[in-house]
């Protein structure tokens, strides 16, 4: 099936390889609203977590354009260590590629969830735990809340359900208008949503701050928000 961009997937059949690296950026910024906005937001609070000396991770790096961008603006603090890590290897050799004159970012294949992480001030999961199973998600968020520092911030953006029936039809709605908005034909936004069966499945907002107050979160916040798209700020 056709998603849009050239990107062609079976049934309950998404994944980030094949030829998707190469058109992940165009389709994802007319996928998500706010994409590029939710990366300035993200660079903004780093002022307020990334120190001279900090460790920060970017959990589900895709092509790397966020780290990138994190790490320039953090220009003026070289001595930071930004980590990009990603399961799918193919998005890591685009990521390579796209962050190959930054010097302080280091890009690591591997599982976001067993990864053995250094104590950290920064983790950035950008639009991806929505991906992980339902299963081992806990099991992720505690591990973040483990590694990071005191004081030290996990931003979290997910695409997010709605509290109930009547909301959730709205929800889904205006993100369809959305996607037609943007370009997406009727059939390609049929079958994104077939692709995406039983791979994405993402929470509420009750259901994501759940996991983050089990975890040991206590200071939570949403920092941006569009209809089914959110993002949080937790601090430890």
């Amino acid at each position: 099936m056709n998603v849009g961009d050239s990107i062609q997937k079976g049934r309950a059949n998404w994944d980030f390889g094949g030829g998707v690296p190469d058109s992940f950026v165009p389709h994802i910024k007319k996928s998500v609203p706010l994409y590029e906005e939710g990366h300035e937001l993200i660079c903004y609070l780093s002022d307020f977590f990334c120190q001279k000396d900090s460790v920060c991770y970017e959990i589900g790096v895709s092509t790397g354009e966020l780290l990138s961008k994190l790490a320039k603006y953090n220009a003026q603090k070289p001595e930071i260590r930004w980590v990009g890590i990603d399961r799918e290897e193919a998005m890591i050799s685009k990521a390579v590629q796209h962050c190959v004159d930054v010097k302080n970012i280091t890009l690591v294949h591997d599982d976001a969830v067993t990864f053995d992480y250094e104590k950290a001030d920064m983790i950035i999961a950008y639009y991806c735990v929505q991906f992980i199973p339902e299963r081992l998600r806990q099991e992720l968020f505690n591990r973040i809340y483990d590694r990071l520092n005191w004081g030290g911030a996990f931003v979290l953006f997910e695409k997010v359900r709605a509290p109930d029936a009547r909301f959730q039809d709205m929800m889904t709605s205006l993100y369809t208008d959305y996607k037609l908005r943007h370009g997406f034909s009727c059939d390609e936004i049929v079958g994104k949503s077939q692709s995406l069966k039983g791979v994405l499945d993402p929470f509420s907002t009750e259901g994501n701050l759940g996991l983050l107050k089990r975890a040991g979160f206590k200071d939570i916040m949403t920092v941006m928000k569009y209809v089914s798209f959110e993002g949080f700020l937790a601090i430890k």
